[in-house]
């Protein structure tokens, strides 16, 4: 099939690794395959390594995040031409806004059909006021209806849209952000190795938190936890892994608690994995979360994690069989259970044992393979 993908913006993070990943193996598998990103908000780097893997991409000026009434409309108008110049079988939306602008435009353009993934959602927690937040609602509503299907990361993101009258039961599809689970391991240096390599201590237990430094990752919260870890845990330390414009803010909230000695944020590498398995435990304190990619690449390297119950995490932690579950917004639960597991050396093997095993049913065949299944039943009702 012949197929356009559209996504705001092409930067280090789990949408765009989905996306990029999904585009780049259904290219290989034999689909013809273009990748439409806002060039405005695209990093160049991640940009050519997309382009590297294999994925054509195409950069629209006008594509942006935000809400822009005059840029979405140029938006809009270009992306209908382009769809009248490309002449796809399908249109696959990722993101929010990009689902808007995208879902619309291939109704203009008479595209046959729709396929959207959210990628997590903006209901809650962290992202717009109540307002705007009502505003995307409506306009999930509406657009879900020009939706062939809605792929979901995990079940509960379909409940979650359901729940707000978002489209019908039969639309959804669930199907998990790939991970390159071999690829991963293949380059991650033995642990020692790693601390090593980043100048860090061989012994201190560390705590790892990975991705951008927003307000709706909870940073903040893990942050704040440290004072109660380091009173049990006196050598542990926080490694935040990323960038973002919350850096300023942490990096303050860390002095004014007297651990800033012991919080260092190492700007975005070139590469997590080095920072994932120099890790004792990877917590991911976020506030919402589609799926979370950086749980199934620590399960896949074998690291322990500390997530929040919240969004799709529940569902890959298998409700925490293979992870510690904690409520959102709450150090001093965040702070009990990284004590727990930083005490407790048998345990954190234990889990990185089991977590190689379930990363297995997170790999990029398993989704290529899935979203091409979701396709093939579209050209062939």
């Amino acid at each position: 099939m012949k197929v356009v993908h559209v996504i705001t913006r092409l930067t280090l993070g789990g949408s765009t690794e989905n996306t990029v990943l999904s585009v780049a193996s259904l290219a290989g598998a034999g689909h013809d395959c273009l990748l439409v990103a806002g060039a405005e908000q695209s990093e160049p780097a991640v940009v050519g390594a997309a382009r590297a893997r294999g994925c054509r991409v195409e950069l629209m000026r006008s594509l942006v995040r935000q809400p822009s009434p005059i840029r979405d409309v140029r938006a809009l108008v270009g992306l209908v031409r382009l769809f009248r110049r490309e002449r796809p079988h399908l249109v696959h939306t990722h993101t929010s806004k990009a689902g808007f602008l995208g879902r619309l435009a291939a109704r203009l353009a008479g595209v046959p059909r729709v396929v959207h993934t959210p990628h997590g959602h903006v209901f809650y927690g962290g992202y717009y006021g109540p307002a705007l937040t009502a505003a995307f609602v409506w306009l999930e509503r509406l657009t879900a209806r020009w939706t062939d299907r809605i792929v979901v990361l995990t079940e509960r993101g379909a409940e979650e849209h359901l729940a707000r009258g978002i489209g019908r039961p039969q639309q959804y599809v669930p199907i998990p952000s790939g991970v390159d689970t071999g690829a991963l391991r293949a380059r991650a240096p033995a642990r020692e190795a790693a601390r090593v390599r980043l100048g860090l201590s061989r012994a201190a237990p560390i705590v790892a938190g990975i991705g951008r430094l927003v307000p709706i990752k909870g940073f903040d919260v893990l942050v704040a936890s440290l004072p109660k870890v380091r009173a049990r845990v006196p050598a542990a330390s926080v490694l935040l892994v990323g960038d973002g414009p919350e850096r300023r803010a942490l990096e303050a909230r860390a002095r004014a608690l007297g651990v800033s000695a012991h919080v260092c944020v190492t700007g975005v590498p070139e590469d997590v994995v080095p920072y994932v398995v120099a890790a004792d435990v990877v917590a991911v304190p976020s506030r919402n979360e589609g799926m979370g990619r950086v749980l199934v690449e620590a399960l896949a390297l074998g690291v322990p994690v500390v997530a929040t119950r919240v969004g799709g995490i529940p569902s890959v932690l298998d409700g925490g069989r293979y992870g510690v579950l904690v409520p959102p917004d709450d150090p001093a639960a965040l702070a009990d259970a990284l004590i727990e597991l930083l005490s407790d050396p048998v345990r954190r093997a234990e889990l990185g044992q089991a977590g190689r095993a379930r990363a297995e049913e997170f790999t990029v065949e398993v989704m290529t393979t899935r979203i091409a299944d979701v396709y093939g039943s579209l050209a062939h009702p």
